[in-house]
């Protein structure tokens, strides 16, 4: 991995505009690592944390979600991945979208909606065993057409659906944590679309 790779990410993130005052020091957080490890950052090599990337799949009218049921989390979760060094993260975001659903997906708006560390656990991983660590992850809303057929992904999930938000905060089964992020990209939505109030 050359500065290259890195190269369009360090803006991207300070021209971030952070929604609360701890959105604000996520994005320091992940400005800090790039300067810590400009190197891998954006590879798995980093054993301690690297750069992901997420998209949350909404149809036109924005009023329902396209989800996997993710197999090591054992729940629905929106789609996303590693970027393995592609510093690129919309791309990524728009790959994955793609392979884990088989839905073409386009961005609502080019830069990510929300951006902050998530904590993985240790677990295995195809046959090799990986410690926690950080996912340094960015959100992008990506748009696509409910009538295009879904297909799975077995090695990563077992379930493509859409969902209004009701049905999903249903199928979440009392994850308040999760259930309160998909509303809050729900509203994230609406508002980069300048269909909703800032909140």
């Amino acid at each position: 991995m050359n500065n290259s790779d890195t190269a369009a990410l360090r803006p991207l993130l300070e021209g971030y505009a952070p929604h609360s005052a701890e959105e604000a020091a996520d994005r320091d957080f992940l400005l800090g690592w790039l300067e810590l490890f400009p190197e891998n950052c954006l590879s798995r090599d980093n054993i301690f944390g690297h750069f992901t990337s997420t998209g949350f799949v909404m149809n036109e009218a924005l009023d329902r979600c396209l989800m996997v049921y993710h197999n090591l989390r054992g729940c629905w979760s929106w789609t996303g991945g590693h970027a393995d060094g592609d510093g690129d993260l919309l791309a990524v975001a728009v790959r994955e979208a793609l392979e884990e659903t088989g839905v073409p997906a386009r961005p609502l708006i080019p830069e990510p909606v929300l951006l902050g560390p998530l904590t993985m656990e240790s677990h295995w991983r195809r046959g090799e065993y990986v410690s926690a660590h950080l996912h340094l992850n960015l959100t992008y809303v990506l748009i696509a057409d409910e009538t295009v057929p879904l297909t799975v992904k077995p090695d990563e999930n077992s379930g493509v659906r859409w969902f209004t938000l009701p049905e999903l905060c249903a199928a979440l089964q009392g994850s308040e944590r999760d259930a309160a992020l998909y509303t809050r990209m729900f509203e994230l939505a609406k508002l980069a679309a300048g269909l909703g109030r800032k909140s």
